[in-house]
């Protein structure tokens, strides 16, 4: 079958914002259509190849120039998802895969940029308490935190609370210097640093100053009952089943929770994680959602992925090896126990 060519005209500024920093997003569409040759001229992206997958490629450099128009700052995820989606369906949409924009805060929009990712932003919606349960960089979080400021936006919600447990990784609160509050601003600086990407710089401190927004450490949830709120817990596989159990009876009318962790990142001392708990002991009551995410759904650097992969597989052979030393050391056991009687 002879190659086929297609081109297609793009606006300069769009052209650049789909190439991305050192044309790294051609860089990926090359990589995930390798039979297709891709030249770029002026405002002229040009497809090569078998016409099948020309086919597939044209569809989605215009898909991802209709994200580009609707404000989408695009990584490399958007290049990975839309390919495997269009693989699949190359009639479907893959602003419809990956659902509706969430908010648009400095010239900004942010949503869903893989199909888990927009599972999880759907359950959030329909279910009153969701757990957000994936490795780092999936976006558990980030997405949270965005629904918490729509639906303060919305005015479904008279305001967001956000925090965290205060878990010593590595370091000792003791040492740390200053006031109880310095030394638990670092736990709670990523939610701040969050916070400030989503809404006016301005308008923030003073939300914060009125508790319309509200950042802090899990211990100061306890005794309060908190109505016509979004509530966020971050990091929730460093709560104890005590704690877990705590913030989740804090639950108001007319409120939303959301509980975002990674089980494989634990930083307890000892003892068992809460959202390990939560997950056995809440998983068939209606109206509370489990979204698993994975690496699938990282939406960090590509490497990211692949480590959060790499890391997986060492677990699970370490797991395994433990299992067979403890099959052994069972048949040694009852060989001896045989040898005895």
């Amino acid at each position: 079958m002879p190659d086929a060519t297609q081109s297609i005209e793009i606006d300069g500024i769009e052209m650049v914002r789909l190439l991305g920093p050192q044309d790294r997003l051609l860089t990926r569409l090359e990589h995930e259509h390798p039979d297709v040759q891709v030249a770029v001229r002026g405002n002229q992206v040009t497809l090569t190849g078998p016409e099948e997958d020309v086919e597939v490629a044209r569809r989605l450099v215009q898909e991802l120039v209709d994200l580009v128009r609707q404000g989408t700052q695009l990584t490399g995820t958007e290049v990975g998802e839309g390919s495997r989606i269009l693989r699949q369906d190359s009639s479907r949409s893959l602003s419809d895969a990956i659902g509706e924009v969430i908010l648009t805060s400095k010239g900004k929009s942010i949503r869903a940029k893989t199909e888990g990712q927009r599972a999880y932003v759907e359950a959030i919606e329909a279910s009153t308490i969701v757990f957000g349960i994936g490795p780092a960089g999936t976006g558990k979080t980030y997405l949270a935190m965005a629904k918490a400021v729509q639906a303060l936006h919305r005015k479904e919600v008279n305001r967001i609370i956000l925090t965290r447990p205060a878990v010593e990784a590595g370091e000792r609160l003791g040492f740390l210097p200053g006031t109880l509050t310095d030394k638990i601003d670092p736990y709670l600086r990523p939610l701040y640093d969050a916070l400030n990407e989503m809404m006016d710089p301005e308008l923030l401190p003073k939300l914060l100053a009125t508790g319309v927004v509200e950042v802090a450490p899990l211990a100061y949830m306890r005794g309060r009952t908190l109505n016509d709120s979004f509530i966020v817990l971050d990091e929730a596989q460093n709560t104890s089943p005590e704690q877990m159990k705590m913030f989740l009876t804090r639950l108001g009318f007319g409120s939303k929770m959301v509980v975002t962790g990674d089980a494989t990142q634990v930083d307890l001392p000892a003892g068992t994680s809460g959202l390990q708990v939560a997950k056995s002991v809440l998983g068939r009551i209606d109206d509370i959602h489990f979204a698993e995410l994975t690496s699938a759904d990282v939406v960090r650097h590509t490497l990211v992925g692949a480590i959060v992969d790499a890391y997986t597989e060492h677990d699970q052979r370490q797991m395994a090896r433990q299992a067979r030393k403890g099959q052994q050391n069972h048949r040694a056991q009852e060989h001896h126990r045989g040898r005895r009687g």
